[in-house]
């Protein structure tokens, strides 16, 4: 059976199953009780887990435990590669997650397995769903041009394939906010762009964004989760947890922003 083989794993992540179970268990028992509130879609960071791996526990930690469905797992292309999906199951050291193989087709996006081949934004967020929701299956999602144009088309695309097949699915969006600034000014400009997104106005993220010059890495996909969940009832985007890895490593300086978004 082909299948996607972790390029990150031992770098940004625990490579021995038993180290990440452990890392995962602390990261879901910080993030506290089951938040309950089942967003339609999530936006979790996708750095090295010291840094961001708690963050990214409190947004998959707002979903039930009891999750089945298909994650439509959405990152950017850090690799400059166009819009592509993949079609084989993605190898974690926790064991192999399973692709919705009938909602890959049905969102009519390339499939192009070499593109994926060292894309971290969307390996990181498979162990997450792999220890948190082991009978879950994914649609990888790798998102090229990332202008609002383009993600409202992809958005409407998975919207088109989510009602098409009758999927129960979540967004995961994948993104990272500013990256090298002191913390203070990664802080204030990361909450103004994610201030727009209470009542989802994705005009004015993209404004925001490009007044402050935000250097989030995954607008794009914020902004395909955010029309996906608007389309299936969504009405805003809560802010669950923000941190900078100047938390971790106490130097503020320079830091890469975090949130963990939950859109409801």
């Amino acid at each position: 059976m082909k299948v996607r083989t972790p390029a990150v794993a031992g770098m940004f992540y625990p490579g021995e199953p038993h180290h990440l179970e452990q890392l995962l268990e602390r990261f879901f028992l910080e993030a506290g009780p089951d938040r309950g509130c089942d967003p339609f879609a999530i936006v979790a960071p996708h750095a090295g887990y010291v840094y961001s791996g708690a963050v990214a526990a409190s947004a998959y930690a707002t979903l039930p435990r009891d999750f089945d469905g298909t994650f439509v797992v959405v990152g950017p292309s850090h690799g400059g590669y166009p819009t592509c999906a993949s079609s084989i199951p993605w190898e974690t050291p926790l064991g192999i997650v399973d692709v919705d193989e009938d909602l890959v087709r049905a969102l009519g996006i390339p499939v192009n397995e070499l593109y994926m081949r060292d894309e971290h934004a969307l390996e990181v967020q498979m162990p997450f769903i792999k220890y948190r929701f082991p009978r879950a299956r994914v649609a990888p999602v790798m998102m090229g041009l990332q202008d609002l144009g383009s993600a409202e088309l992809l958005g409407a695309r998975i919207e088109r394939a989510i009602t098409g097949t009758g999927r129960d699915v979540r967004v995961v969006a994948s993104s990272d906010f500013s990256h090298y600034v002191p913390a203070p000014v990664a802080r204030s400009q990361d909450l103004y762009a994610i201030e727009a997104l209470a009542d989802l106005d994705l005009e004015l993220f993209y404004e925001r964004i490009a007044e402050r010059r935000v250097s989030a890495c995954g607008y794009g996909p914020i902004a395909v989760a955010c029309t996906v969940a608007e389309a299936l009832g969504a009405r805003h985007a809560r802010l669950v947890r923000y941190a900078t890895s100047g938390d971790v490593t106490g130097d503020h300086a320079s830091v890469v922003g975090y949130a963990a978004l939950a859109v409801v």
